[in-house]
C-alpha cells in the first residue's frame, strides 16, 4: 500500500512539473500562465524531490521500466528549466565585454544604480546613506511617492539634475543625474498611470547617451475593473509586454546613439518577452555569462527572480556589476559601472517575425489598457 501511494505521488509530481514547464510555451498573456516563466531556477532544483522518491520506490520494489520512464521525464523537465538559467552563469559567453583596464585613456566610466524602494517603506535616511556610499552617476528610484520625494531631498545637493514623476500606489519614478540633460521627457507609453523617463545625457568626453528608466505593470496585479470598485481581477501581461516593446522600438529607431535602459521590468531575464525586447533593440545584458543577480523578493532567498534590469548598447564594457540591499524594500538595488569605449554602432536588425510579434504585443497591450481606462496616446 505504501509503495503504491509513493508511486502515485511520484507520477503526480512529475506530471505537474512537466505541465508547468510547458505552460509558458502557450502564446497567452494570462497571468497564471506567465507566472510559470519566473520560477525556472526553483523548478530545476525541485526535480531532486521526485528523483529521490523514485530512487526509494525502486529500492523497495526493484527497478522496472516505469522507473526509467519517469527518470527520463523528470530529468528532461529539469534540463529544460536549467537551459534558461545557464546563459546567466560563467559557463556562457558574455554579451557585454569586461573592461580590460580601469577607466582612463580612451575610456570614460559611469556608474548606474537602480532601486525599487517599495513605496510603503519609510527608511529614507538609510537610502540616502546608501546612495552616498555607492556614489552613482545615475540614480533611478522606482515607486517614489510624495513622502519618498521629500525624504530624498538631500540628494539634490549631490546631483545637479533631476527628472521624473511623483505618484502614489507605487507608480512614481525619479532619476537623479550628475550629467547635464540635453533632452528630457516623461512618457506614458501604454498606461496614463505609469510614467517612464526618457533623457539624453551629456557625458563628458563621450557626448550624448540616451537613457530610459521604466517600470511596467506586473502581471498578476490585483486591479479594479468596475466603476463601482466592487469587482476586481488580476492583470495579465499584455500591458507590460506592450510597454517593453515600445521601449525597444524607441531604441531601434535611434540606434546610432548609445543607450542605457534600466528599471523594474516585472519580468525575468530569460522570458520570451525580455529576449524579444533585447533582440528588437539590440541591447545587451551584462548578466549574461556572469550571474543571475536575482533581485526580488529580497527577504525570500529561495524565491528570488531577476526582474530588475540593466541593458546597454554596443560600445559599453563592464567594470563592475552587483546588487545592494535596500533597507525596508522588497527589492535589491542593482549597480553597474560601465566603461565607455569609442566604437561604431550597427543598426539592429530584427526579423520580420520578431517585428510582427512586437507589434501584436503593442496592440494587445493598448486594447487591455483601454479596457481598464488607463490607456495612453503614446501607443498609437
Amino acid at each position: 500500500m505504501a509503495a503504491t501511494l509513493l508511486l502515485w505521488t511520484i507520477r503526480v509530481l512529475a506530471l505537474l512539473m512537466l505541465a508547468v514547464s510547458l505552460l509558458p510555451m502557450i502564446p497567452s498573456g494570462q497571468w497564471w500562465i506567465q507566472l510559470w516563466e519566473f520560477p525556472r531556477l526553483q523548478l530545476s532544483v525541485a526535480v531532486i524531490v521526485p528523483l529521490a522518491l523514485l530512487a526509494v520506490h525502486a529500492w523497495w520494489n526493484r527497478p522496472r521500466t516505469e522507473h526509467a520512464v519517469w527518470v527520463t521525464v523528470i530529468l528532461a523537465t529539469g534540463a529544460w528549466q536549467l537551459s534558461h538559467i545557464l546563459p546567466f552563469t560563467p559557463v556562457w559567453p558574455t554579451e557585454v565585454p569586461t573592461a580590460e583596464t580601469q577607466p582612463g585613456g580612451d575610456r570614460t566610466a559611469l556608474k548606474v544604480l537602480t532601486a525599487n524602494v517599495t513605496y510603503t517603506n519609510d527608511h529614507f535616511d538609510e537610502l540616502v546613506a546608501l546612495v552616498q556610499r555607492e556614489d552613482p552617476d545615475l540614480l533611478l528610484l522606482i515607486e517614489v511617492d510624495r513622502a519618498w520625494a521629500e525624504g530624498m531631498a538631500p540628494l539634490d545637493e549631490h546631483y545637479a539634475h533631476r527628472v521624473g514623476e511623483v505618484r502614489g500606489e507605487g507608480l512614481g519614478i525619479m532619476l537623479w543625474s550628475r550629467f547635464p540633460l540635453l533632452e528630457q521627457e516623461i512618457k506614458h507609453l501604454i498606461s496614463d498611470r505609469r510614467p517612464s523617463i526618457f533623457v539624453t545625457l551629456d557625458v563628458p568626453d563621450i557626448g550624448p547617451v540616451r537613457y530610459i528608466g521604466t517600470h511596467p505593470v506586473p502581471p498578476g496585479l490585483q486591479d479594479q475593473i468596475s466603476h463601482n470598485d466592487e469587482t476586481s481581477e488580476r492583470r495579465d501581461s499584455r500591458v507590460r509586454d506592450a510597454e517593453l516593446m515600445l521601449v525597444a522600438r524607441h531604441v531601434q529607431e535611434d540606434s546610432d546613439n548609445r543607450w542605457i535602459v534600466t528599471g523594474d521590468f516585472n519580468d525575468v531575464a530569460w522570458s520570451d518577452t525580455t529576449r524579444l525586447f533585447a533582440d528588437l533593440s539590440d541591447l545587451k545584458d551584462p548578466r549574461r555569462g556572469r550571474r543571475l543577480l536575482s533581485s526580488y523578493p529580497a527577504e525570500r532567498p529561495f524565491l528570488r527572480y531577476p526582474i530588475d534590469h540593466l541593458f546597454v548598447s554596443d560600445g559599453f564594457h563592464l567594470i563592475g556589476l552587483d546588487r545592494v540591499r535596500v533597507s525596508g524594500s522588497d527589492h535589491f538595488a542593482v549597480t553597474a559601472t560601465l566603461a565607455v569605449a569609442h566604437k561604431d554602432h550597427a543598426k539592429p536588425e530584427a526579423s520580420v517575425e520578431e517585428e510582427q510579434k512586437a507589434q501584436e504585443m503593442v496592440e494587445e497591450g493598448a486594447e487591455d489598457a483601454a479596457e481598464h481606462d488607463v490607456s495612453s496616446s503614446q501607443a498609437d
